[in-house]
């Protein structure tokens, strides 16, 4: 069964036990830079939820997505089929062998909502999607920049979206292997409330020079959705 993320907006198929639709992938939809890009990839796409919606922004490109686990690669398909996008951009494949799965500088912009935390680090989940998903098991952070690096066009961008506190070591391993950090936007569920996500874009190549831009706040004080979040997930005024 399908389910919509907006009335008439896009359908997802989710596995059982997967995570559920959230609000990371949407949030680092809207935040990627499009604009120019005609090759996107998806780095660990997972079931398609970033997949699609950057489909839907970027009328105009290739979307391309690599999912280690099978049966998350083919309900990517489906729901991008589901969609109305084409689905044969999706392989298999793990992104540790980037090099055998593209060419080097072969996309314009190059995406991932990855697992925020290291494995044996204690967050975990009882089933292998979900963990794959949660912990680093299937790829670090190192590796996953590594891919980006090599993957994304020099000039070219990769957006990802992680946790605060890894934000020094995540900055450090995108400079390491020549991503400049060049946006950054805290998350964060009220404007008193400490941020518990961190959207990231950097530049293949790029020069020295971080824009940090207001915090996304979800919800006002009185726990109601902030007018960007009405916008991002289209939602009509509250009456």
């Amino acid at each position: 069964m399908f389910d919509e993320l907006w009335p008439g907006g896009p359908r997802f198929l989710q596995a059982p036990d997967a995570f559920p639709l959230g609000t990371d992938s949407v949030l680092l939809a809207d935040f990627a830079n499009t604009a120019r890009a005609k090759q996107i990839l998806d780095l660990g796409c997972g079931a398609g939820v970033l997949t699609v919606l950057l489909a839907e922004k970027a009328p105009g490109a290739r979307l391309c997505g690599v999912e280690i686990l099978p049966d998350s690669a083919a309900i990517c398909r489906k729901n991008l089929s589901a969609n109305g996008h084409d689905p044969s951009g999706i392989l298999t494949g793990d992104l540790r062998e980037h090099r055998a799965l593209y060419p080097a500088g072969a996309f314009d912009l190059v995406v991932s909502n990855p697992p925020y935390f290291a494995a044996g680090s204690g967050y975990s989940a009882p089933n292998d999607a979900r963990a794959a998903a949660r912990d680093e098991r299937n790829c670090t952070l190192d590796e996953l920049c590594q891919a980006a690096a090599y993957l994304t066009r020099w000039g070219g961008l990769f957006t990802l979206v992680h946790r605060p506190e890894r934000l020094s070591e995540l900055f450090c391993t995108l400079t390491r292997h020549g991503l400049e950090p060049k946006r950054l936007r805290m998350v964060q569920y009220q404007p008193h409330t400490p941020p518990n996500l961190v959207l990231a874009e950097a530049r293949r190549g790029g020069n020295p020079g971080l824009s940090v831009l207001p915090p996304l706040i979800l919800a006002n004080a009185d726990g109601l959705d902030t007018p960007e979040i009405r916008r991002i997930y289209h939602r009509g005024e509250r009456i």
